[in-house]
């Protein structure tokens, strides 16, 4: 952590290739010390997508530490606005206008707050007292649908066009980033994902996984991980998980953004 607060954090980060493809395009970052977490998801289909979700994970690991919560916001939103300029300086000089584009969420916690920051259809969850929200709403063709009552949310991620997303950093000149904030609580738990696992796992599970990992982040995020896997992931797979406890001046970290390789761990998450 970067100041005394009532609250400190530790957490965990994997992403994995999946299944079926031959290159992860995803990436994550877990700064706990600084209260910054981030999973990207580079453009599946269009040209060096991990390119993209590379670039802001990199950027964002330079976050320097923040004087202040309203410091550390705009810091955040000038990265992604700088990293959506550098993609389409790219798309023109390197790959002929093709989009170079990624997801991205990003959680913020500072002191007694956090903010969510999001661009397609990536997503951050809170599982607070056994309820669990959804805090970022998909920048989406099938979420569009499902605002205007065309199809039920349940039937969003089977539609035929489940992978269209209408933001991206990089697909524009002019990046919108969505935001909420909340106050922290102790006992809260966060998990960042790609759709790769939101599409592999039900809300149930994730709520179960979470649960039942005891707030052991580095647990919870093997067994997402390998529950996508023994479902024959077909996309990337990643996952970062966040667990808030108070009255501590003391953070810890288990942190980790890279593959998973660990043999399968015991089917407690399954049970």
């Amino acid at each position: 952590m970067n100041n005394q607060s009532l609250f400190h954090w530790s957490s965990a980060g994997r992403s994995h290739v999946g299944m079926v493809r031959t290159i992860n395009e995803d990436a994550c970052l877990a700064m706990p010390e600084l209260g910054l977490w981030v999973v990207a998801d580079g453009m599946g289909g269009h040209e060096a997508g991990d390119v993209a979700s590379q670039m802001i994970v990199e950027t964002l690991q330079q976050t320097p530490p923040p004087p202040s919560w309203l410091d550390f916001l705009d810091s955040v939103r000038e990265a992604l606005h700088n990293v959506n300029w550098r993609l389409r300086r790219e798309s023109v000089q390197r790959y002929q206008n093709r989009t170079i584009g990624s997801t991205v969420v990003v959680l913020l916690a500072y002191e007694n707050q956090c903010a969510c920051l999001w661009v397609g259809d990536s997503r951050i969850y809170r599982l607070r007292e056994g309820h669990l929200e959804q805090l970022t709403r998909d920048h989406s063709h099938v979420q569009e649908l499902v605002d205007q009552g065309l199809i039920a949310p349940e039937e969003a991620h089977r539609h035929p066009l489940a992978n269209v997303i209408t933001r991206a950093v990089g697909s524009a000149d002019h990046l919108e980033i969505d935001e909420v904030i909340y106050p922290l609580q102790n006992g809260d738990l966060f998990l960042l994902c790609s759709d790769g696992l939101n599409k592999t796992v039900t809300d149930e599970e994730i709520v179960r996984l979470l649960a039942h990992s005891n707030h052991n982040c580095q647990e919870a995020v093997k067994a997402f991980i390998h529950l996508a896997l023994i479902r024959d992931a077909s996309d990337n797979v990643t996952t970062v998980v966040v667990n808030i406890e108070g009255n501590s001046n003391e953070s810890t970290d288990d942190s980790e953004s890279k593959a998973l390789e660990d043999p399968i761990p015991p089917d407690w998450y399954l049970q």
